[in-house]
């Protein structure tokens, strides 16, 4: 069992998203077991039986995708492979950030690890050297269409592997022949089928879905602790809440959520201070239907979550090396570099997101626009309104933020371009899709922080009442790092020092 701050890369045992963020973000040291060792040299053994059988292998002496029919010759091997790389990393426009680089390389040394795809221990070994050293690829953003593989970013990781590129180190971007001679890294030679073994797969998209997965994780507990304050800061009914409602409703998330508002707001001395003599019925619906919405958001996440699981078991590479028990290898081409499997449970994901945080902004508007006056709250929690505008412009840039959460809805996998002479016809753009939801969650976060920004404000307008009491802890742990609205002051600090809570995870124990 690998610890957290020690990852031991075995061929059956799939990477989880903790272990990957452990150390794309917190440099958890990674070792290459024995077993698969073992694994990766007997894969290794029989390819190398075929080389020189005079038959025709894809990847391993041929030409690449529409050049497959060309054989190479023996003695340009070596440099097939080093063409391959060279020419594949043609990836445009900013870096990629240090820890999707990491993930990416860890994903990769795992599929590897797991003995199918004809390399020799030596290169997954370069990669754990490379982060354990905290070497980091410099990997342009665009340039994947996910479908024969990260090609674009795979190639720019493997260019500091031999000692070309560019590569992050200690916070500055440098020579990857420089910073490898510095620190008595060899560059490696890679041989037949390791250049293509290297680049063929979804290690980006699947290494940042893993990243996403942490994160969405942490600002869904934020979105619940926020959800479950807003309805007492709008003085809102907890009636909604009651189970019977969601056992005839027959949806497991909605009846999660609801359970987990209703113990949230436990307790709750605001909601008996209007129970009595309160005019209204019903709640809108971004209050009374959100057990509905979020629900299905969290049910939503959860399938995708679990394809995420799957692919971080999984071996994407093509050709891909059999053993069948005899001399000769079974070689199989396939199209297990294909995305799709990676690509629809990431635009599903951006769906979702953009449900999380847009009810949470409806709730924003809700309170500050004081339209209810049972609310009893100041219009935009404004302490002198007129001459104070209070938290008016957070709603609006809740609502620039929904806007483009609308356009990162729109799936990325479902406009298909041919490439490579159309023997490539039908690609998957899963980058595309992790990239959308990536920002994705990082709106959401700020859309939920601007929420808990607002509605603590507006429990405390209620005072001496109280909210439930994980409630009072989660304003307890704001007021740790923005004080209550005395006067008009600019909003942006505040939304960002509540993000770096949610960023912590630091309401999700109050759900526990």
């Amino acid at each position: 069992m690998s610890e957290p701050n020690h990852i031991v890369l075995k061929p059956d045992a799939p990477l989880s998203p903790e272990q990957i963020e452990s150390v794309a973000r917190q440099g958890a040291h990674i070792e290459l077991s024995n077993q698969a060792r073992d694994t990766i040299t007997a894969c290794r053994t029989r390819l190398e039986s075929v080389l020189d059988d005079g038959l025709p292998h894809y990847g391993i002496n041929t030409g690449f995708g529409s050049l497959s029919r060309k054989q190479i010759q023996p003695d340009e091997l070596e440099q097939l492979q080093l063409n391959l790389i060279r020419s594949h990393a043609a990836g445009v426009g900013d870096p990629l950030p240090e820890d999707v680089v990491r993930a990416m390389m860890l994903v990769l040394a795992a599929s590897l690890s797991r003995g199918y795809s004809g390399v020799r221990p030596m290169v997954v070994e370069q990669i754990i050297t490379l982060l354990n050293a905290g070497i980091t690829p410099l990997v342009p953003e665009s340039g994947s269409v996910g479908a024969s593989g990260d090609l674009a970013p795979l190639s720019h990781t493997v260019l500091a592997m031999i000692g070309e590129g560019e590569v992050f180190y200690q916070g500055h971007r440098r020579s990857a022949a420089e910073v490898l001679r510095e620190q008595g890294i060899q560059p490696i030679t890679l041989v037949a089928k390791e250049g293509l073994a290297l680049i063929n797969g979804t290690h980006l998209m699947t290494a940042r879905f893993a990243l996403i997965a942490q994160d969405l994780h942490r600002v869904t507990n934020a979105a619940l602790i926020s959800n479950a304050m807003s309805i007492d800061a709008a003085r809102a009914s907890h009636g909604y809440l009651d189970p019977r409602v969601y056992q005839v409703r027959n949806q497991p998330g909605a009846a999660r959520v609801a359970k987990t508002l209703k113990t949230l707001l436990s307790g709750s001395s605001i909601v008996e201070s209007h129970a009595a003599d309160d005019p209204r019925v019903q709640d809108p619906y971004s209050f009374r239907c959100s057990p509905l919405v979020l629900g299905a958001a969290l049910d939503s996440f959860q399938s995708c979550f679990d394809r995420l699981h799957n692919e971080l078991g999984a071996v994407t590479d093509n050709p891909l090396i059999f053993d069948t028990g005899s001399d000769v290898p079974d070689i199989v081409s396939a199209g297990c570099f294909h995305g799709m499997p990676v690509a629809l449970p990431l635009d599903t994901l951006a769906i979702g997101i953009s449900h999380l945080a847009g009810i949470a902004e409806r709730r924003v508007y809700h309170m500050l626009s004081v339209f209810d006056p049972q609310s009893e709250l100041t219009a935009f929690m404004s302490p002198k309104p007129g001459v104070m505008s209070g938290f008016m412009i957070v709603q609006y840039a809740a609502a620039a933020m929904c806007n483009e959460l609308i356009g990162l809805a729109t799936p990325a996998s479902v406009a298909n371009l041919s490439t490579c002479a159309n023997m490539e016809d039908y690609n998957s753009f899963g980058p595309r899709s992790a990239a959308k939801a990536a920002r994705g969650v990082q709106l959401a976060r700020s859309i939920i922080a601007t929420e808990l920004l607002c509605a603590a404000e507006g429990v405390e307008a209620h005072r001496p009442h109280r909210s439930g009491e994980p409630v009072e802890q989660a304003i307890k742990l704001i007021r740790e790092v923005v004080p209550p609205l005395s006067e008009d002051r600019s909003p942006s600090p505040d939304i960002a020092a509540i993000e770096k809570l949610i960023e912590k995870d630091a309401f999700g124990p109050l759900l526990s």
